[in-house]
This record gives structure tokens, C-alpha cells and sequence, in this order.
């Protein structure tokens, strides 16, 4: 059982460090082919990964099924071009925190305990700070991280619905693939302004695997490991994860100021996982998989 827990814990490092590099990977690419450029390749690589996954039966559908799933499909366009973007002008580590504030709204919102309460005084504060009035401050890369912390909270919303409508991953990867084909005309635009080089194409490949391909695989198996509970938990090391990535990779360097920030951020990401939404079994695919 130890040992277990601890190849789970292992996976889960693996995929979150593993989606962090794919967003880096996927950044070194912007120059060329931009952020809408990338999202379109990611977006065709994660359809296909989870069309492989979940096989969904899509003529089984109904209508009362297809409504969640177009709205989750919208969500995933709309949320992975926002994060990109936010991503090409203030930076993995800023950006990525940002988003991470969606779940954390969800949790806290989905409980009534007065601990959550001081999380979300805290988290607050923090947020506040990262996102404060300086000379180089991108206030339109704030406003997109923050769309993409809201697209986040809405797949959780639309997750649940999908999850109680259509078996499995069924939802998921059919709304994966209806993104996809929608990113297909942007993609084919995109690609013929700017025309990719073959590092580019290759770059935003690495990212599709990466961030999409990996993260999933390996959260299916760790899943089976460790409880969904602590799975939740685990997701607060992306903040910090996305931050020493971007300094890594990319050579983005953060103030102390900004690093705080980002460890409370986490904290109460840790704190408001423990709530009764931590519990459920739902499904704990994340949004950075799609």
C-alpha cells in the first residue's frame, strides 16, 4: 500500500512537472506561430488523445447530453487560448498561479467551513499583490489569466453535469474533439500568416504531449494509487511548479514579492482542497490536459 502511495505521488510529480515544461516548450514557440498557433496544434493533439481514451458514442447522443458538451468544448477553446496568451505576456509562473485561483473560488465557494473563510482572505490579498499597479505591469495578461481561472470554474460546473449525463470520459473527449475541429479553420488561418518553421511545429507538438498526452495518462494510473482527495491536494505544486519551470526554461525571473505570493496562493489551495468538494469523486482530469 506504501508503496503504492509513493509511485502515485511519483506519477503525480511527473505529470505536473511534465504539463509545466509542456507550457514552457509551448512558449518557445509564440515568435513563430503565436499563442493561437500553438493552442490550435494543442488543442488537435489533446482531441485525438482523448478521442483515443474515452471513445465516446457520439451518435448515441442527445440533445439533453450534447448541451454540456458543447458548452465544456467552448470552455476549453476559450480557456487554453486565454492561459496561452496571458502566458506569452506576463509570464508561466504569474499566469499559471492566476488560473489556479478558478479551482480554489469553487472549493471555498462549496464550503461553509470558517477555515475556508480566512483561506479566502488570504488568497485574496495574495492575488492582489501579484496583480499590482507597476511600470511593466500587463494588465490585459492579468485580465486573460483571470478568464482563464473563470473558464476553470466553469469546467468544474460543467464537469459534474457532463459526469452525471454521459459515462466515463465520454463528456470530456467529445468535447475535447469539438474543440479541436472548431481550432481547425483558426489553425489553418494561423498557420498560414504565419508560417510555421519546423521548431515550431515541432515545439508545439512537444506541448500537445506534454501538457495533454502525459498528464492525462499519468493521472489516470495515479488515480488508482492515491486518493482522489490527496490527488486535489497535489495540484497546489503546479503554482510553484509553472514559476521555477519559467525561470528554468524560459529565463523569467520573479520578485520575492511575487514568489510569496504564489507559496500562499498554494497554501490555500492546499487548506480549501481539504473541503467537502475535495471528497467527491468526480472526475479529476485537469483543464491544462484538454
Amino acid at each position: 500500500m506504501a508503496t503504492e502511495r509513493v509511485g502515485g505521488m511519483a506519477m503525480m510529480l511527473g505529470g505536473a512537472l511534465s504539463s509545466q515544461v509542456g507550457a514552457a516548450t509551448a512558449a518557445l514557440a509564440f515568435p513563430v506561430i503565436g499563442p493561437a498557433g500553438v493552442v490550435a496544434v494543442r488543442q488537435w493533439v489533446a482531441g485525438a488523445v482523448l478521442l483515443a481514451a474515452g471513445r465516446p458514442r457520439l451518435r448515441s447522443f442527445t440533445a439533453y447530453e450534447w448541451r454540456p458538451v458543447l458548452a465544456l468544448a467552448l470552455v476549453f477553446a476559450t480557456m487554453n487560448l486565454s492561459l496561452y496568451t496571458a502566458i506569452d505576456r506576463i509570464g508561466l509562473g504569474l499566469a499559471v498561479t492566476l488560473e489556479f485561483l478558478g479551482p480554489v473560488a469553487i472549493a471555498l465557494a462549496g464550503s461553509r467551513r470558517l477555515v475556508d473563510v480566512g483561506c479566502a482572505l488570504v488568497a485574496a490579498p495574495a492575488a492582489v499583490v501579484l496583480a499590482r499597479p507597476q511600470a511593466s505591469t500587463d494588465y490585459l495578461g492579468i485580465g486573460l489569466a483571470l478568464l482563464a481561472a473563470a473558464c476553470w470554474a466553469c469546467y468544474i460546473l460543467l464537469n459534474r453535469t457532463v459526469g452525471q449525463r454521459l459515462p466515463g470520459a465520454q463528456g470530456s473527449a467529445a468535447a475535447a474533439l469539438v474543440s479541436a475541429i472548431v481550432y481547425v479553420p483558426i489553425g489553418v488561418v494561423v498557420l498560414f500568416l504565419h508560417p510555421p518553421t519546423a521548431y515550431s511545429v515541432g515545439e508545439a507538438l512537444t506541448a500537445g504531449v506534454l501538457s495533454s498526452a502525459i498528464p492525462f495518462l499519468v493521472d489516470l494510473f495515479a488515480l488508482r494509487r492515491v486518493p482522489t482527495q490527496f490527488f486535489g491536494l497535489f495540484m497546489s505544486v503546479n503554482p510553484v511548479l509553472a514559476a521555477l519551470v519559467g525561470f528554468v526554461v524560459l529565463g523569467q525571473r520573479l520578485a520575492w514579492l511575487d514568489w510569496t505570493a504564489i507559496a500562499v496562493i498554494a497554501g490555500a489551495m492546499v487548506v480549501a482542497s481539504l473541503g467537502p468538494w475535495a471528497f467527491g469523486t468526480r472526475s479529476r482530469t485537469r483543464p491544462s490536459d484538454l
